[in-house]
């Protein structure tokens, strides 16, 4: 079962343990300033950081789906609720 917070964690319902709106805004930007890095990169010819940042991008792309499971279970845990960027 997927829970929005996980066990052991600090916070409670009322208080979330992580932002997961603002998180999920965070990710996105480094998903698209990674890609774009990355492009930069390998046109320059530098490989290596061409493959450092396609790898950044990679983490982005799995913390994007984490954050989006969370954002799911949230939302089946209390339905309705409107939820700001920090909350």
């Amino acid at each position: 079962m997927t829970r929005s917070q996980p066990r052991r964690a600090r916070g409670t319902v009322g208080h979330a343990y992580s932002a997961l709106n603002l998180r999920l805004a965070l990710a996105l930007f480094g998903l698209v300033s990674m890609t774009v890095f990355a492009v930069l990169a390998f046109w320059a010819g530098v490989t290596w950081l061409g493959v450092v940042c396609a790898v950044l991008a990679a983490v982005a792309v799995v913390d994007l789906v984490v954050i989006q499971r969370r954002r799911a279970a949230r939302r089946r845990e209390e339905p309705g609720a409107r939820h700001s960027l920090f909350e």
